[in-house]
């Protein structure tokens, strides 16, 4: 049982999306291969299509998928949406696909346009010493506290899963990896929770709430203590967790 949305912009090209999903296994080329998810991008008529193919759930998790949940590829579809709808980055949506059977979810698929970057927030984690590091960083709090104040809290708001386009002197944000968001009014505490996956270093820390606390018009010492206090608990809860899986189950990572 199939199940798809393709946007409005892209329905000429219906056959041909349908095709290269259904091909994903032997066709395209390969940009990413993790443990849970596949990406793939492909070219059509002049358009490169990114395709993010999520792991097949376990029988629990897909009949929640098929039957009380929307997939993670329909998640993604409609957050991406959602974002261009507010004005915050993210490379257009073009459809989201699913296989289902009476017994669940099987394979689901979401595809975008390939945005080409010149960096992710990473690199300003590992290169201190990366070219207008300082710049960067503060125009990147700028569009978190955008999203903040269009209501947007990104669960997923982690180092690989903002990419950085250069603009001559000027930057744009793109988010990725979208299926975990949600959309409310959000309060201090939760702003500066947001933050708490991006960096275990003090001083980006430091440079964040400094930016954070001139838009906002908040006191600096009351951002920086809250964003730390948040980066800190993330960080003792990350290493907490990988001590058990290295002593329980011999994994290393």
């Amino acid at each position: 049982m199939k199940n798809y949305k393709i946007h409005s912009e892209f329905l000429f090209l219906t056959a041909q999306l349908i095709d290269i999903i259904e091909n994903f296994s032997s066709k395209g080329k390969l940009v990413g291969d993790g443990d849970r998810n596949k990406i793939k991008i492909f070219e059509i008529e002049g358009n490169t299509i990114n395709i993010k193919s999520f792991k097949i759930p376990n029988i629990i998790n897909g009949i929640a998928y098929q039957y009380f949940r929307k997939s993670k590829a329909q998640r993604s579809y409609e957050y991406a949406n959602m974002l261009i709808q507010k004005n915050i980055g993210t490379p257009q949506p073009i459809a989201f696909y699913k296989n289902s059977s009476f017994m669940g979810l099987k394979d689901s698929y979401y595809l975008c346009q390939h945005l080409n970057y010149d960096l992710t927030f990473r690199e300003l984690v590992t290169q201190p010493d990366y070219l207008d590091h300082e710049n960067i960083l503060r125009k990147f709090t700028k569009f978190t506290w955008q999203m903040h104040e269009k209501g947007i809290y990104f669960k997923d708001h982690s180092p690989g899963n903002t990419l950085i386009v250069k603009n001559e002197d000027d930057y744009s944000f793109y988010l990725v990896d979208l299926n975990r968001m949600s959309f409310f009014e959000l309060d201090f505490e939760s702003r500066m929770k947001n933050f708490s996956r991006l960096t275990p270093k003090k001083e980006m820390v430091r440079i964040m709430s400094d930016e954070y606390a001139k838009i906002s018009g908040l006191s600096f010492e009351k951002v920086f203590e809250k964003m730390w206090f948040y980066t800190q608990q993330f960080q003792e809860k990350y290493h907490r967790k990988k001590r058990l899986k290295q002593k329980y189950l011999g994994k290393k990572k």
